[in-house]
């Protein structure tokens, strides 16, 4: 029985009620998570509009999507949309405290990480308190008003940890199978520190260290997991029996809408392989990593549910719309993915060729945040209302 706490009867209906689920994944990327939040306003537009919802205080994202999951700033981003913020109070966080977030460390920390995470911890601790209390608000609860999911890295357990407040969850009892107490219940983690520790990039920022019980766990940005972008793990935490959601699948039952930070595919054209020294794969790696990721965790999405908008992966396989499933099978569910080209030819084709494609293709462009919420904005213009055909 689950301490009382720490029940959240609205998660636990939203996961047993029949009927078509909605799943918004969200990728890392650092501050470009502000390309992230322009496509969502122009989600919650649409979908307000088409729900008959004209004041902007009846709606929010949270009210549509069952089940939000993010890696690194996409974390952030899913927290704040679970816990009801509309996107417009997400855009005023990153904007006003964007430069904050990225506080320059001393020099000699700098061989560690490049920024401190005091003001990065403080400004999660700010948005994530009780309501009533103003204590810390812990993951199980009854503020989140959807399934959440984070990904991180536990660096002391060298394994991925996509953790989340599904109450059915093995490592969210309160109590073992054979009846004692369980000493680790994840619902009891504070909701700020989780999503500091997805967001704990390595080089950038020091490492969260996050107490289990009586164990201390070290734990880094869940972008260099293979889980950049969490759509597919999503799908998998939502229908897979061990996972205890068993939703539905198919086409007319599911939709997983993925919302990208941004992809440079010709970020290192003019790279001379002498620079390739141990200080630029230190800072590089990240970056590569993620990338390699979203683009994994992507194409699987196209693979197995049924593509209705998305940029060309690469000239093999294109963007997959149209593409049966394999063989033998049928589309799992119905897939959006929404992102930009942050190169010269994809910038341009936003209408953004003023745009200097090195301004927003690093994680930690804080001073270009005006032309990454540009970017993000012409993405929003592409956003359909036939896109959510059947799922509003």
């Amino acid at each position: 029985m689950q301490d009382a706490a720490i029940q959240n009867e609205q998660v636990r209906n939203r996961i047993k009620l029949s009927g078509p689920k909605k799943i918004l994944a969200l990728d890392g990327g650092g501050i470009r998570g502000m390309i992230t939040v322009e496509i969502l306003a122009g989600i919650e537009s649409i979908l307000r509009q088409k729900l008959g919802k004209k004041n902007e205080d009846d709606f929010s994202l949270s009210h549509y999507f069952d089940f939000v999951a993010g890696t690194s700033t996409g974390a952030i981003i899913a927290a704040c949309i679970s816990v009801g913020m509309k996107v417009s109070d997400i855009r005023d966080f990153y904007v006003k405290s964007g430069s904050d977030m990225f506080d320059k460390a001393s020099l000699l920390k700098r061989m560690r990480y490049k920024y401190e995470d005091e003001n990065l911890a403080n400004k999660l601790r700010q948005i994530f308190k009780h309501q009533q209390t103003e204590k810390d608000l812990l993951l199980g609860s009854n503020q989140l008003k959807t399934v959440l999911m984070m990904v991180m890295r536990n660096a002391t357990t060298d394994s991925p940890w996509p953790i989340s407040n599904n109450p059915f969850a093995m490592y969210n009892q309160t109590t073992r199978p054979d009846g004692r107490v369980r000493e680790n219940c994840n619902l009891y983690l504070p909701l700020w520190q989780l999503v500091r520790a997805s967001t704990a990039a390595p080089v950038y920022f020091p490492p969260e260290v996050v107490k289990l019980g009586k164990k201390d766990f070290i734990f880094v940005d869940g972008g260099i997991t293979t889980y950049n972008n969490p759509a597919f793990q999503a799908f998998l935490m939502a229908t897979v029996k061990p996972y205890q959601m068993n939703w539905a699948t198919g086409e007319d039952q599911m939709l997983i809408v993925s919302i990208g930070t941004g992809t440079s595919a010709d970020a290192n054209t003019d790279l001379d392989p002498d620079k390739m020294n141990l200080l630029y794969n230190a800072t590089s790696l990240p970056s590569a990593l993620m990338a390699a990721a979203l683009n994994e965790q992507d194409f699987l999405c196209r693979v197995f549910g049924k593509c209705l908008v998305g940029d060309s992966l690469d000239r093999e396989v294109g963007d997959m719309i149209g593409v049966a499933a394999p063989a033998g099978s049928s589309k799992l569910f119905t897939y959006l993915r929404y992102n930009a080209n942050l190169t010269s030819e994809g910038l341009k084709d936003l209408g953004l060729s003023d745009i200097k494609p090195e301004n927003v293709q690093k994680l930690d462009s804080v001073e270009h945040i005006d032309e990454l919420q540009s970017i993000g904005q012409a993405v929003a213009k592409k956003i359909k209302t036939e896109h959510f055909a059947g799922f509003v």
